[in-house]
């Protein structure tokens, strides 16, 4: 098990923890469902920045980083590459998963299901404790 004094473990958690923060003050929920669409899509974008951070740093440790382009960001199709030439399908799960929860339900579609919020947080920390 690595040391968990790795910074970017340390600043990934940040992240997933002020994802729950916003959810838990801000979101307000209403039964089964978030009431402010604004926080539930913010704690998401929030959470999903952490795990780009860990799984960048997940490919590093694992010495099979994505050589980025010049003026050019990452994206989920450059790590959704990675992991299929790695053969981690744990890894393409984890990231099918997040990117579709968190990423495109939670903060483009602003779906706010408490449940379905809260598994894609469970998978984000799932994620980042790869790099622990």
């Amino acid at each position: 098990m690595r040391s968990t004094t790795n910074p970017i473990y340390k600043e990934s958690m940040r992240y997933i923890k002020n994802a729950e923060e916003i959810l838990a003050t801000k979101a307000d929920k209403n039964g089964m469902f978030y009431r402010d669409i604004k926080y539930t899509k913010m704690a998401c974008g929030t959470a999903y920045n952490g795990v780009l951070l860990a799984l960048e740093e997940y490919l590093k440790l694992k010495n099979n980083p994505i050589v980025k382009k010049p003026h050019l960001r990452l994206n989920v199709n450059d790590f959704k590459q990675k992991f299929s030439e790695m053969k981690d399908f744990e890894m393409q799960n984890y990231l099918k998963n997040a990117y579709n929860i968190l990423h495109l339900s939670g903060y483009y579609e602003g779906i706010t299901e408490i449940n379905f919020i809260k598994g894609g947080i469970q998978v984000a920390k799932a994620i980042v404790n790869k790099i622990k």
